[in-house]
């Protein structure tokens, strides 16, 4: 693995077409990022459980292991929340929705602008290094550690989606603020527009999970505001005290 390029990045380029992979690092290259190639999935997910990147530009369909598989493995059990950009030449929302259900954080459409691609990747890193101060947040008796991506509340720890890690995230470093939904779903999928009910149905499955278990609900939803995350009695606790 070559030295961290402190000033651009290192990158993981996961990709079986070697036209592309000579495209895309060559590039890359000339930009001041250094990078580690893998030519099918089961390399790939090698190098991205065993070293630490900047980003993972991850293709879709690769020999071995598909890029979906890859990215739930790396997510659900390597737990690590590097940042991938998904490659593929599939366009469809649904498409779109099922790789960052996976776990993917961005979603790039082949055939591709290599100065978009370089644009995305820059966006990935530059909110990542926003994030790494805050490794352990927590709400009431939550704890949600985003360097292992373990999630407890109660001493008991949960198992939860990609997604709703992402969405669990944007809550609690906002907590108590109201989130809205249109911040919400900008964060979680940028660009691209899911229906009204996918961030509804992510966030029941987030609920059932987090509170429906357990006495007193953390998740509230603030009717044409958005949604929160807070422990309402030792907010109320503290204002009496205050």
């Amino acid at each position: 693995m070559k030295q961290r390029e402190e000033q651009a990045g290192l990158i993981l380029l996961i990709e079986d077409n070697r036209g592309i992979s000579e495209m895309v690092g060559e590039f890359l290259e000339r930009r001041g990022y250094s990078l580690d190639y893998a030519a099918d999935g089961v390399t790939g997910l090698h190098l991205a459980v065993a070293n630490s990147y900047d980003v993972i530009v991850l293709d879709l369909m690769l020999p071995g292991m598909d890029g979906l598989e890859l990215c739930r493995k790396l997510r659900r059990e390597a737990k690590k929340s590097t940042p991938v950009l998904m490659l593929t030449a599939r366009d469809t929302l649904e498409d779109k929705l099922v790789g960052l259900d996976a776990g993917a954080d961005d979603y790039l459409v082949k055939p591709f602008e290599i100065r978009e691609l370089e644009a995305r990747v820059r966006a990935l890193i530059r909110r990542d290094r926003r994030q790494v101060s805050a490794e352990l947040l927590n709400v009431g008796d939550l704890v949600l550690d985003t360097a292992t991506l373990r999630l407890t509340r109660a001493g008991q720890e949960l198992t939860i989606s990609p997604i709703g890690l992402k969405l669990l995230g944007i809550l609690m470093r906002e907590s108590p603020r109201v989130v809205s939904r249109r911040d919400i779903e900008r964060e979680v999928w940028g660009d691209l527009l899911p229906d009204s009910d996918t961030l509804r149905s992510h966030l029941y499955n987030l609920r059932k999970i987090i509170d429906k278990p357990f006495q007193k609900p953390l998740l509230h939803t603030i009717h044409s505001a958005g949604y929160r995350l807070a422990d309402l009695d030792a907010e109320m606790a503290a204002s009496k005290i205050a």
